[in-house]
């Protein structure tokens, strides 16, 4: 954690990082496919309904396109659909209430309330329902009737309808992105492979396995459309993470750093990063896995054992094992150059199981998948999110009650100038607040800049074109177009965008273009203004809380670690299924605690005694040595016949009581006791014969990582 900044440096450091334009990869058919979404709705209103009603279509094909490019698994005719519903919705309660001031404050108060709770579930969900109430402050202000209303809804209806038909008519690279996901999460293991070569000791970095995972969620009808290449590879991905960790590492694995033992330790571990790169170049293009014929010689099984032995040799066997999965997990032809190849060899593994050159020999299974749930049954998942974030301390609760506040005020606020287009103020707060501090002031700078930009060159335009309601109708396709392009490069282009499209879009309706960008840029600098004061006056600050999210890291390690170590207790009665939920648990609060950090690092508020910037970094080195230790053991979990370990089920007894002590001390800043941890490690040593067994090893290195977390939060 960086060094407390007072408030000028932080607001400087969130404008600088808000103008920030970042590289992305651009999607020119995608974005051009929900630019004709918008074109077509504006095109169909003009021509069988009136200015206003392809103003108020067009906002609703603009905002189901915008939730169909949010990062998000579930699919996007979905996304389009619950994007425009949900306006849909909005928007007709409000041409209801938008007759008295006092009810339509109350329904801004309650719709934005939602929207902050919204970011409860993910946020997907908090940013479309947060656009949700800021384009129904728009569309309730162009006159109709009761009848006009339900025309007006039922067109922004319509908006999420084309869109969801043309994502499934003209699909563009479907499946890519769960390729390119599962691709990374290959590539990343790779890397890790070719690190260790020349550090036994390098950091793992389990975001692309996370990313992975969330992206193999799927619903049984994509279950049924799955590509072939897409089965399988995210778990075989998992298992290298150990292997390759234990087989580099000189303590768990054994091999000495100098020698023909560690010569033939990274050969295997540069043939599997060949491997695992090459068959992540297929998954992301769609082709046959080709396999350079080096690789492959170097991972075949040595005639009379080769130079490593013990569990160096029980690691090499696996990757051996996993790399030739990897190639046949594809179900694609693999292409090699060399010929000759030497028949599959069998042999029995240290485990007890036998393999086939690498293939264990078991009964077929069924393909199974990740579930992700139905927008129905999203339902009572969203309702025990907000039960949960229904306390005082939640940043997503006191987020809620801020975008209500400042909605209600800003709307009110918005009425009392002179402006006509008031409700830009409230707009722009709620586009803007966020659950954080940095992203809420990042995020008000690049609107605004990104608004004078926008508005500016669209108020040009106007001036000199003059156009009418159809040349301004292509004008806002064409900025819609550059927004869609452009979304991923920064907020503060997509805002400009954003402005110029609403300047063309009403420009439709006959709104002169002066009135349209004169009072669009200063209100929107109002409306920023003021959602970054309600931030400064009702803040959720990150710092005070970094304890406890390490006391929730060190938490999950215990468990992953007590859980590996009870496979070693009692083989005959081992759970990989707790492992694994064990492991994902680790990884979920380590993940909270970097966003955490993050987040903290762009604070203007000091610890308050909590936790230094020394003590964090020193805990969070100890906690990533931890998590690593105990990734090494589980390259070496052993058979159900194994013989049970006593030393690792007296280190697992006194393992499991010392961590729920630590975790308690480490949230109240009281000192970290391990000696129940030490004694037990004692007591396993001197049972131990000579050499140590894995399971030791792996307690002993575990055990300094708890010292050094114990040193780091000590309280000073």
């Amino acid at each position: 954690m960086a060094t407390p900044l007072p408030w000028l440096r932080a607001l400087k450091e969130t404008a600088v990082s808000g103008l920030s334009v970042e590289r992305a990869s651009l999607t020119p058919l995608i974005a051009l496919r929900g630019a004709c979404g918008v074109a077509v709705v504006i095109g169909v209103a003009l021509a069988v309904g009136s200015p206003e009603l392809a103003v108020s279509s067009a906002f609703g094909a603009f905002a189901s396109g915008v939730a169909t490019f949010q990062r998000s698994w579930r699919p996007r005719p979905v996304l389009a659909l619950a994007a425009a519903a949900g306006l849909a919705l909005s928007t007709f309660l409000g041409y209801l209430l938008i007759g008295s001031t006092s009810a339509f404050v109350l329904l801004v108060a309650v719709w934005a309330f939602l929207a902050g709770m919204a970011w409860g579930i993910g946020p997907t969900s908090g940013v479309v329902a947060a656009l949700n109430v800021a384009v129904m402050l728009i569309t309730v202000t162009l006159p109709t009737t009761l009848l006009g209303a339900l025309s007006h809804a039922g067109l922004i209806a319509l908006g999420g309808v084309v869109q969801a038909g043309l994502i499934v008519l003209f699909p563009v690279r479907p499946w890519g992105e769960r390729r390119d996901t599962l691709a990374d999460a290959l590539a990343g293991v790779a890397d890790y492979a070719r690190r260790l070569r020349h550090d036994p000791m390098a950091p793992f970095d389990p975001e692309p396995l996370i990313e992975a995972r969330s992206a193999a969620a799927i619903t049984p009808r994509q279950a049924r459309r799955r590509p072939r290449q897409l089965h399988g590879y995210r778990a075989m991905a998992e298992r290298f993470r150990p292997v390759l960790g234990s087989l580099a590492d000189p303590v768990v694995g054994g091999a000495p750093l100098e020698g023909p033992e560690r010569t033939r330790v990274r050969e295997l571990l540069g043939a599997a990063a060949t491997v695992l790169d090459a068959t992540a170049r297929a998954i992301r293009r769609g082709e046959r896995v080709r396999i350079p014929e080096e690789a492959l010689e170097i991972l075949q099984v040595p005639e009379g054992g080769g130079v490593l032995s013990g569990p160096a040799r029980k690691a090499a066997l696996r990757l051996i094992a996993l790399t030739d999965d990897a190639v046949e997990a594809a179900q694609e032809p693999v292409e090699v150059s060399r010929t000759g190849l030497r028949p599959r060899e069998t042999w029995q593994t240290l485990d007890g199981e036998w393999e086939g050159h690498g293939f264990p020999v078991s009964k077929p299974q069924r393909p199974r998948h990740l579930h992700r749930p139905s927008l129905a049954a999203m339902v009572p998942i969203a309702l025990r999110a907000f039960r949960r974030e229904l306390r005082w301390s939640s940043p997503i609760l006191r987020h809620a009650v801020r975008v209500s506040a400042v909605a209600s005020a800003g709307y009110l606020l918005g009425k009392t100038l002179p402006p006509a287009h008031g409700y830009w103020v409230p707009l722009t707060a709620v586009m803007v607040l966020r659950p954080d501090f940095s992203r809420t002031y990042e995020r008000g700078v690049a609107r605004f800049a990104g608004t004078l930009v926008g508005v500016g060159v669209a108020g040009g335009l106007m001036a000199v074109l003059g156009p009418g309601p159809y040349l301004s109708a292509g004008l806002a396709v064409v900025a819609v177009g550059l927004m869609y392009l452009l979304m991923g490069t920064g907020y503060a282009i997509t805002s400009a965008c954003t402005g110029a499209y609403v300047v063309f879009l009403l420009g439709i309706a006959g709104t002169l273009w002066s009135q349209t960008a004169f009072e669009r840029v200063w209100l929107t600098a109002t409306g920023g203004v003021l959602a970054m004061l309600s931030y400064a006056l009702f803040p959720a600050w990150e710092t005070p809380l970094l304890r406890d999210r390490l006391a929730d890291w060190l938490e999950a390690n215990g468990r992953y670690a007590i859980a590996l170590f009870d496979t070693l207790a009692d083989p005959a009665e081992r759970a990989p299924r707790q492992v694994r939920e064990a492991l994902l648990d680790a990884r979920a609060a380590r993940q909270e605690w970097d966003q955490s950090v993050s987040r903290a690092e762009a604070e203007p508020v000091r610890h308050r005694g909590r936790l230094s910037q020394r003590s964090a970094t020193g805990a969070q080195s100890a906690l990533v040595t931890m998590g690593r230790a105990a990734m090494l053991l589980e390259a070496h979990i052993p058979g159900r016949d194994a013989e049970p370990s006593r030393g690792a089920a007296d280190f697992a007894a006194a393992l499991a009581p010392a961590v729920a002590a630590a975790v308690t001390a480490v949230r109240e800043s009281e000192p970290v006791d391990w000696s129940e941890v030490h004694a037990a490690l004692e007591r396993w040593n001197a049972r131990a014969g000579d050499p140590p067994p894995v399971g030791l090893r792996t307690a002993d290195l575990l055990t300094d990582a708890l010292d050094d977390l114990a040193e780091a939060v000590e309280p000073k």
